[in-house]
């Protein structure tokens, strides 16, 4: 009997080590390819003029290649499908062909410029693929309204509406340098580390595949001179696709999963995790229809605008609404502990992320009527 058990647990032992390997190769080889294919990508870039269209709104005053998320596509699906050979992942094919359809709508849109139009029934596509058939959707809302499990009608339409929201924030949210890839791989760290913490491996590779493709192109977006680039739409649309996937993931497990890692509210919590690009783009669409203009229309409204306003420095913006997304992810998971119900954490959580995204507006307009009464010197 003690010999069995011993074996067993030997056997557990190196299945253990065998996953943490296959998720370290995820993260490292996904960084490793980013960084090898971004150079020759601008290169190309450059020889054949695939530049962004020049836009007056644009807070760049030089043309850069968008097409990081070409950069970001080949390291992630690389690393996926070598990382995730031999763990048991049925839906991965599918995911695999929702990134397939992002990339090539996102690559005509960076280097043709398409309609909003075509763009979001791309994305619908995707998300039903994702829905129908590899049953990637929300089968419960723990609680939220008080109710607990769904229909099918109900569950899909709660999936599509989640995806395309997530997918359109983080193409909304790119517009300073690191910030989307700097929320994504917050986004990718958290929801890796518990899907590995809950022994669901095969999403922790995913995420971390994402997270060092992310990493790598945030270098040269942030530090870059030379080989600097955008994500683009390419890159934008890949990440919130696939934020989106892991949110639904995070949100179905926990119904399941053991009690030692169980996150009790988790539809806060998850939505504490990616509610900077949410506030963001609920409150610029707001802010737009007040305004009787399309809630499409490119303004420079959004929060990091006017942090760049106050800040004067990219990096710094990214850093500032980084640092406040891992507060409101800290939050979240502290009234959590504490037991507080759903709908309240979500009312908090949610109360604190449009609180912070308003500080910067506020600053500038005290800013401004001070320096309106202030008198003129002699």
């Amino acid at each position: 009997m003690y010999f069995y058990y011993e074996t067993h647990l030997k056997h557990k032992n190196n299945q253990h080590v065998m996953e943490i390997i296959l998720i370290l190769t995820a993260l490292i080889l996904s960084f490793s390819l980013v960084l090898v294919v971004v150079p020759p990508i601008i290169r190309t870039a450059k020889a054949k003029h695939l530049f962004e269209p020049f836009e007056e709104r644009k807070v760049h005053t030089q043309v850069v290649p968008p097409l990081g998320g070409v950069a970001i596509f080949i390291g992630f699906i690389m690393s996926s499908i070598i990382a995730t050979d031999g763990l048991r992942f049925e839906s991965f094919k599918y995911i695999i062909a929702g990134v397939i359809l992002m990339f090539f709508i996102g690559l005509k849109d960076d280097l043709m410029v398409i309609s909003a139009r075509k763009k979001f029934v791309v994305q619908i596509l995707s998300a039903i693929i994702l829905i129908t058939l590899a049953d990637i959707r929300f089968t419960n809302l723990h609680g939220i309204f008080g109710e607990s499990n769904i229909g099918y009608l109900t569950s899909f339409s709660i999936t599509l509406f989640t995806m395309l929201a997530i997918i359109n924030a983080f193409n909304l949210i790119d517009g300073v340098d690191g910030l989307a890839a700097g929320l994504g791989m917050l986004a990718a760290f958290v929801f890796g580390v518990w899907f590995y913490l809950t022994q669901n491996f095969h999403l922790s590779v995913l995420a971390f595949a994402l997270l060092g493709s992310l990493a790598a192109y945030f270098l040269y977006n942030v530090f870059g001179h030379r080989n600097k680039l955008f994500m683009g739409d390419t890159g934008s649309l890949i990440t919130g696709l696939l934020i989106s996937v892991f949110v639904i993931y995070f949100n179905e497990i926990n119904l399941t999963t053991s009690k030692e890692f169980v996150v009790g509210g988790a539809p806060a919590v998850s939505f504490a995790i990616i509610i900077v690009p949410l506030i963001d783009t609920l409150r610029v669409m707001t802010i737009r229809i007040l305004q009787r203009r399309s809630p499409f229309s490119p303004d420079r409204n959004h929060t990091h605008h006017r942090l760049l306003t106050l800040l004067h420095s990219h990096l710094k913006v990214t850093l500032t609404i980084v640092g406040g997304n891992v507060f409101l992810i800290a939050v979240a998971l502290g009234i959590n502990h504490w037991g507080v119900n759903v709908n309240l954490q979500l009312i908090i959580v949610f109360l604190l992320g449009c609180i912070l995204a308003m500080i910067p507006s506020v600053i500038l307009r005290f800013k401004a009527s001070r320096q309106k009464f202030r008198p003129a010197k002699a």
